[in-house]
């Protein structure tokens, strides 16, 4: 479970003064280190540089993100704000953006705050089926998938009604497959 407190986040002012706020949901960015990963995930593997990065910069802030190893993909998604420019090229809100991830990406801020989340990782470099809610790697895999749902509800709905709420003066909780109960703040 990822608690907003246990985010790590990076804050930087530029030669100007002016600030950026990172959170590091995932993976590392400088000296700052995301929770860990599911021990399984691909995420795990420190060499597939998995990160999810999510980024606050003041109007006409200035931020350089770090490059990643060669072979890595990284997606910006410019989310709130007005422009932003990379590598001298203005880009307007609501776009995606493919970077080269193994060279240094100054992010030059417009007039406005904006915010930006960042993908990045290596390949997994597997055949990918979807259909409808349901990603595997084989059809045989998306019919073995359906068939689960159809028979159990993938395990069914463990609570005595379909709109099961938890009590409002509860702290935050979550109970994960192994058994471990967590509470946060």
């Amino acid at each position: 479970m990822l608690w907003g407190s246990k985010i790590p986040k990076l804050q930087h002012r530029d030669s100007k003064g002016q600030s950026t706020e990172v959170e590091v949901i995932a993976g590392k960015l400088m000296q700052h280190v995301a929770p860990p990963p599911p021990p399984d995930s691909w995420a795990a593997d420190p060499a597939n540089e998995v990160a999810i990065f999510n980024m606050k910069l003041d109007a006409n802030a200035v931020f350089t993100l770090p490059k990643a190893s060669e072979g890595i993909n990284r997606v910006l998604y410019f989310y709130t704000g007005t422009q932003i420019s990379l590598a001298g090229k203005p880009i307007e809100k609501y776009h995606s953006i493919v970077v080269n991830a193994a060279v240094d990406l100054e992010i030059i801020n417009g007039a406005e705050e904006a915010k930006i989340l960042v993908l990045q990782g290596r390949p997994i470099k597997e055949i990918v089926i979807q259909y409808v809610p349901f990603v595997m790697n084989t059809k045989e895999e998306i019919h073995q998938a359906f068939e689960d749902f159809h028979a159990t509800q993938f395990g069914g709905w463990p609570w005595k009604s379909a709109d099961q709420v938890h009590d409002r003066g509860e702290a935050r909780f979550a109970r994960h497959a192994d058994g471990t109960f967590e509470q946060g703040a």
